[in-house]
């Protein structure tokens, strides 16, 4: 081979490969936290006219962007009104999904949309296939934005009266698409900073409209599309299904186990009259599966109270959706696994359908890897910062699951706490969606070979 030859032949090997649906997903997430990180460093964006520097900006940028809510300074306090235009446009990408916007172009400029583009927008919204892809994105952006347009009008007709008409609109809009998007970010620290909506504790109107924002930011694209079209329960798809009563059982025994777990704390729930504490009850049930928005004050929440909020913060909302967490029919996939064991059985069933043992095997994975990422996160915070283990298993599974509660320690986090953060709040938004795309367009390695069998003893 000439010399010629071997330099062509290097510069081929050299040359880039194609990326995949997966890949693009990941990478334009990336370039979106990035460029929002930089108009954040800009001293525009700062209140006070200084730049807040690079590593407080990403943290900002990636929290935004991942829909977590998550924050090292009290939103209004810090950023300047093109600050929080920056920080609410990451939440609306972040939470549609960049491919939604892009459509949205798309469709603007009547152009035809090709087949890897179609691809792609079935990678987004995790589908597995691309049937009718075009045409959920189109209910994607009409339903969001006019969800979101509702939100909007009825927390602006509520902040009017006190507030005045900028203001009122200012947060109505900023607070319906954080809501929506499950993201947790609140402008009300002219009130009180630092207090998100806690002022608001005995305001039906505020907490209830946001609340049924979260929840149907959390069901999925998919799950409004079939409900609004079918309509009847029992026609549904199994999947819809599952995800409609997991939630309402949720909403459930969250209510009911945080009211009782808190009722006497004076605290957090101990001094409210009965209506104001089941109201926060339910407020909280909602907000910890992913948005992030804190009523009542979480570091002030008795140990078992903290216990329950990680737990439902770990679960989230569903797939497709603008929540994180390991989703609600991953968990009760899992939760079907084990009582069927318990009972001597191989097969998970529900609603009179079997669910293959393979994504029965991909709901466990998915369970373990966050499990044992919110564990080691717990122990390197409370190793690398003055945080109890508790508190940084707390901070752990917001950044994981995406919700953006905390403890009141977000603050106090080493520089190295807060990038393991940014990594976490990163790997909830783009990680789980990567590894679960994974699953789904992935084919099982070929096994060339096989050990003989051996018994071990479990239990």
């Amino acid at each position: 081979m000439s010399i010629r030859q071997r330099i062509v032949h290097y510069v081929s090997g050299m040359r880039p490969k194609k990326l995949n649906a997966t890949q693009i997903v990941a990478i334009v997430f990336a370039l979106i936290i990035l460029a929002g990180a930089f108009l954040l460093t800009l001293p525009a964006a700062s209140r006070t006219g200084v730049s807040c520097g690079f590593r407080p900006a990403l943290f900002t940028a990636t929290s935004a962007t991942c829909v977590t809510g998550l924050v090292l300074y009290d939103t209004w306090s810090q950023w300047s009104g093109f600050g929080q235009t920056v920080i609410i446009c990451l939440i609306q990408l972040g939470g549609l999904g960049f491919m939604s916007v892009a459509t949205m172009v798309v469709f603007l400029l009547r152009r035809k949309v090709g087949l890897k583009q179609r691809l792609v927008m079935a990678q987004a919204l995790s589908l597995n296939d691309m049937d009718g892809v075009v045409r959920l994105q189109k209910w994607v952006i009409v339903g969001s934005l006019s969800i979101e347009a509702i939100g909007a009008l009825i927390l602006t007709l509520r902040f009017l009266p006190e507030y005045g008409f900028a203001t009122a609109l200012k947060w109505g809009v900023f607070h319906a698409i954080s809501a929506f998007c499950n993201a947790g970010f609140d402008i009300f620290g002219c009130i009180t900073p630092g207090a998100s909506l806690m002022e608001f504790q005995s305001d039906p109107v505020v907490l209830l409209t946001l609340g049924a924002l979260v929840i149907i930011g959390g069901l999925g694209f998919l799950v409004w599309e079939e409900v609004v079209r079918v309509r009847r329960f029992r026609k549904m798809s199994v999947y819809t299904r599952l995800v409609l009563v997991t939630t309402l059982a949720l909403l459930i025994l969250g209510t009911v186990g945080i009211a009782a777990l808190e009722w006497n704390n004076p605290a957090t729930l101990g001094g409210m009259s009965w209506g104001d504490k089941l109201l926060n009850s339910f407020f909280q049930s909602v907000t910890v599966r992913t948005a992030g928005f804190a009523a009542v004050d979480q570091a002030a929440l008795t140990d078992a109270g903290k216990g329950a909020t990680i737990v439902l913060m770990l679960i989230g909302g569903s797939s497709g959706s603008t929540a994180g967490g390991v989703k609600t029919v991953t968990m009760m996939v899992l939760l079907l696994f084990l009582w069927t064991r318990a009972r001597g059985r191989s097969t998970v069933c529900v609603f009179h359908r079997t669910i293959p043992n393979g994504q029965v095997m991909n709901a466990m994975t998915i369970v373990a890897i966050l499990v044992g990422l919110a564990v080691f996160g717990g122990i390197f915070i409370s190793a690398t910062s003055p945080v109890s283990f508790t508190d940084g298993l707390y901070e752990s599974v917001s950044a994981l699951a995406t919700v953006g509660l905390t403890a009141g320690v977000t603050t106090k986090l080493s520089a190295a706490a807060q990038i393991l953060m940014i990594v976490y709040m990163y790997f909830g938004r783009v990680g789980v969606l990567t590894i679960s795309l994974g699953f789904l367009m992935g084919r099982e390695a070929e096994e060339r070979f096989r050990y003989a069998q051996t018994n071990l003893l479990i239990g």
